[in-house]
């Protein structure tokens, strides 16, 4: 059984907390590790190949450091240029998988999901192996407890013919409800809410999208002939997969065919896909308020308020929603946290960068924070991990000054390489050809003063690097 971990979601209902460049998955909200993480931890067991990965070439090496920082390791990481939902997600490794001649079952699991109870989960997993072995297409499905309208709906039968006890058939597959027809699901008792999640064998997969959704298949089959081998990475060719339809497994495949079948699972299931549903999973206190970072409540009851940087108070506040970050605040109703989707557009549209970034943001070498900045300056604090390096480069528009906080640098700046310790500091000038690394075995901590007419991070030219992006636009 090989998991397939789907990890290339925005997590846009979880801002200000996830930004496009950092979503949710990669984020511990629930404990100290990040979701991706919990998601492989609870894989640990016989008779489990490493995973396989699917993510936004952006998040590469995100995804990369979190599997190392859990000593874990991906047989394969697939790198989306831009996502097209599930269906070829799934497809494209079903198909680098039979072309390595393995035919094997594939486990399909989005990479931010909760489950409280792994023992379920394990059990279940016994029961979908069966049926999946047998031919069968296996979804797995919550039992709908209360009602929810976010959340899609599976009716389902009596016991599927042919397949182990506790696998049931498929009746029909119901969109998002509204509250009313939600609450007539949860009381007819036959309904399960679709968890995302699937089991099948390699080849059954392909087999029914073929049938059902013959031009994901074939985009699909030249998006990966055309795809290249980049260290662990393989690299979906973006100009093939652009052609490729937009759609998920469900529509694609589990609703059209005749092999699928559920397996339920009550493990305490939760797809973290709003504040509401964060709310849910979290620790409370007395009064029914989830708190994290500098908060203090008073008179507030059943309230997520969650700080990063600042001090955060409630006063006489019940069912609200509080998130303060660096560089955003988000305040909303724990009925309406679904609209936060719609605010982030409203973001994207008018160009913010806070819908795609932290004030830190994540480099395969480290990370840097934008501190500061006004008419012709710009102050970033800039961490260099042990043994790492920005590319050799240099830029055109601006001159840059570096401050040695901690640890050590190793500076190129044109013909003349040399090392600064703690307190030191130096002058790269404009054109100048410049690269900052890190020779020790602590983390390099700089504060970086830049000075110039212009200072977009794409005034940059790359003469080398070794991290594969001479055709990224970053502080590198």
């Amino acid at each position: 059984m090989i998991p397939l971990i789907l990890s290339g979601g925005s997590g846009s209902r979880l801002w200000p907390l996830s930004r496009k460049q950092y979503p949710k998955q990669f984020l511990a909200l629930t404990g100290g590790e990040t979701m991706l993480q919990q998601t492989l931890g609870r894989l640990a067991i016989e008779g489990m190949s490493k995973p396989i990965v699917v993510c936004n070439e952006d998040h590469r090496f995100i995804v990369s450091e979190q599997l190392a920082s859990i000593d874990q390791a991906a047989q394969t990481i697939l790198l989306e240029p831009f996502g097209r939902n599930t269906a070829p997600a799934v497809a494209i490794a079903a198909m680098h998988l039979l072309a390595e001649g393995r035919d094997e079952l594939l486990l399909v699991l989005p990479a931010d999901h909760v489950i409280e109870d792994v023992s379920v989960f394990h059990q279940a997993l016994g029961v979908a192996r069966k049926a999946a072995l047998e031919g069968a297409m296996v979804l797995f499905g919550v039992p709908a407890e209360r009602p929810e309208t976010g959340y899609g709906y599976i009716k389902t039968g009596h016991d599927a013919e042919g397949l182990p006890a506790g696998v049931l058939s498929v009746e029909a597959f119901v969109e998002k409800p509204d509250l009313a027809t939600a609450s007539e699901f949860v009381a007819q008792g036959d309904y399960v809410w679709n968890s995302g999640m699937f089991l099948f064998r390699c080849s059954r997969y392909l087999e029914e999208l073929q049938r059902h959704d013959p031009d994901i298949y074939d985009t699909c089959q030249l998006a990966l002939s055309r795809s290249t081998r980049d260290l662990e990475f393989i690299r979906i060719d973006p100009s093939a997969f652009e052609c490729c339809p937009d759609n998920s497994i469900d529509y694609a495949v589990m609703e059209k065919t005749d092999r699928a079948c559920v397996v339920p699972l009550a493990a305490g299931w939760n797809d973290v896909g709003s504040w509401s549903a964060l709310w849910d999973v979290q620790d409370k206190d007395s009064n029914g308020n989830s708190q994290s970072g500098d908060v203090i409540l008073h008179d507030s009851r059943n309230c997520l308020a969650h700080s990063q940087s600042k001090l955060v108070t409630l006063v006489g506040l019940d069912d609200v929603v509080v998130v303060e970050t660096k560089d955003a605040v988000m305040v909303a109703h724990k009925d309406r946290v679904q609209d936060v989707k719609q605010l982030v557009n409203n973001l994207t549209s008018k160009g913010r960068s806070e819908a795609d970034n932290h004030c830190q943001v994540y480099r395969p070498w480290g990370s840097y924070d934008s501190i500061d900045s006004g008419n012709r300056f710009q102050v970033k604090r800039i961490v260099v991990k042990p043994g790492a390096s920005l590319s050799l480069q240099k830029h055109h528009h601006r001159a840059e000054h570096w401050i040695v906080v901690s640890g050590t640098a190793r500076v190129t700046c044109d013909d003349k390489t040399f090392l600064l310790w703690e307190n030191q500091s130096t002058y790269i000038p404009i054109a100048a050809v410049h690269r900052l690394a890190n020779p020790g075995k602590i983390p390099l901590e700089i504060i970086e003063v830049q000075s110039g007419s212009y200072l977009g991070e794409d005034d940059i030219e790359r003469f080398e690097d070794v991290y594969g992006r001479t055709g990224d636009v970053t502080i590198s």
